[in-house]
């Protein structure tokens, strides 16, 4: 289970404010099996729409921040969304919001804020067939009609 961190406060070094003193919304957390975690990490880096990412020191899953309310609506088997930063938004030099994390992606690496809700669903059953399909292929070794 990821254990959430109390806010620090801090420098926002984008704009010089307090976290605490910002009126961004909090960020949810959307928690995904490592493998397809990071399968969808790599399709969202092509199309540029990952934003942060955590991952848990023992590699079982990976976390992406995704806007506030994500939570209220979300449903994908095997996965799980969390409010994860209350009243924060993760910045360069953010400790991860949640013990026993650190950052694939931290946010100064991200494409901008959290990732969209929509893309991360795409990304995420994209990811999927693929395991699917590398996983099936192994039972399955075709050869050229040329082979004898």
């Amino acid at each position: 289970m990821w254990e959430v961190r109390e806010s620090r406060g801090g420098k926002d070094p984008r704009d010089g404010q307090g976290w605490e003193n910002r009126q961004d919304a909090p960020c949810d957390l959307v928690t995904v099996p490592a493998r397809q975690g990071l399968e969808a990490v790599d399709i969202l880096r092509l199309r540029q729409g990952v934003g942060p990412v955590l991952h848990d020191r023992a590699g079982d899953t990976l976390g992406f921040l995704v806007p506030p309310g994500t939570a209220d609506c979300w449903d994908l088997p095997g996965s799980a969304c969390t409010q994860t930063f209350p009243g924060d938004e993760p910045t360069a030099g953010y400790d991860p919001p949640v013990a026993g994390t650190g950052w694939l992606v931290p946010p100064e690496g991200a494409h901008g804020g959290a990732t969209e809700p929509s893309q991360l669903l795409a990304a995420l059953g994209e990811a999927a067939r693929t395991i699917e399909a590398a996983d099936g292929s192994h039972h399955r070794i075709s050869r050229p009609d040329n082979w004898s």
